[in-house]
């Protein structure tokens, strides 16, 4: 799949490797946008728990650069929050398709 942008939307759609790179590489801020129950039972290491609704009502207080990786269960609330994140501005949104469930199939780490 990689990298890829739906004529529809502003934000990025990743696949899961590309995500790895993208964090390998530092490139991304990684913003978890699921409940704090689900994201103590695993996230992708260094990521921000930012729950959806805070992150609607108050983006200014936790988006603050360029090149954010949403994340969440399978894609679609990250989704929102990556159409969000680019309707403020920000250039290089990704979202990352199949979320912390393609992440844990794949065999990538997580904490919890």
């Amino acid at each position: 799949m990689a990298i890829r942008r739906e004529p529809e939307e502003d934000f990025y759609r990743v696949d899961i490797e590309d995500a790895r790179q993208l964090i390998d590489r530092g490139e991304v801020d990684i913003v978890d946008v699921r409940e704090p129950w689900e994201y103590e039972q695993g996230h992708i290491s260094n990521a921000r728990l930012v729950p959806l609704n805070t992150l609607l009502s108050r983006p200014q207080d936790f988006l603050n650069r360029d090149g954010i990786l949403m994340v969440c269960g399978v894609g679609q609330r990250s989704a929102v929050a990556a159409e969000m994140a680019t309707a403020l501005g920000f250039g290089r949104v990704y979202n990352l398709e199949g979320g912390t469930t393609g992440w844990i199939q794949h065999g990538l780490p997580v904490e919890v």
